[in-house]
């Protein structure tokens, strides 16, 4: 995918991206996903997000991830829901790791309305790397950074988040 650079928006909780988004999908959004005012359902955004973040890895380590022991898991979420999303809006969801850390690394996903570039909400994620036999903290599997850095076309300094 071609980078894309996100419109500069004139919310001023929207903080301008770092870096170019390699990532990004289309949603679909369906009658039962709007709640009772007509806006879409705080549940349907985290889905969208672990679609998206499915995608991401999917694609980043090209199709070649387990999804029975992936390696990392999900430890942390939050979402700043910025504008209501309403029936008939096309919607884009863009994907990228802000950072790496020797155990965990955050992605950065952005829903926007495709048409009027408006940011609908920013969520970070922070995912940490996992044995799904020993269910202890592992670190973030080698081949997750390169890959990771091959696709994103930089580099990540990786700095510790080992407690002294």
């Amino acid at each position: 995918m071609p980078p894309r650079e996100l419109p500069v928006s004139d919310n001023q909780r929207v903080v301008p991206a770092a870096h170019p988004y390699r990532h990004y999908i289309n949603l679909q959004t369906r009658f039962t996903d709007y709640d009772m005012l007509g806006h879409l359902n705080n549940n349907v955004y985290m889905s969208f997000m672990d679609l998206g973040k499915a995608e991401y890895f999917t694609r980043v380590m090209k199709g070649e991830v387990d999804w029975s022991n992936p390696g990392i898991v999900v430890v942390n979420v939050n979402c700043d829901y910025l504008a209501p999303v309403v029936p008939g809006e096309e919607l884009e969801l863009f994907t990228t790791v802000t950072k790496i850390g020797e155990r965990s690394l955050t992605l950065d996903q952005r829903i926007i309305n495709s048409d009027t570039g408006e940011t609908k909400c920013i969520a970070r994620t922070v995912m940490a790397g996992f044995d799904a036999e020993t269910s202890t903290s592992t670190l973030i599997p080698t081949e997750w950074v390169e890959a990771i850095e091959a696709y994103e076309e930089r580099s990540y300094e990786r700095k510790s988040t080992l407690r002294k």
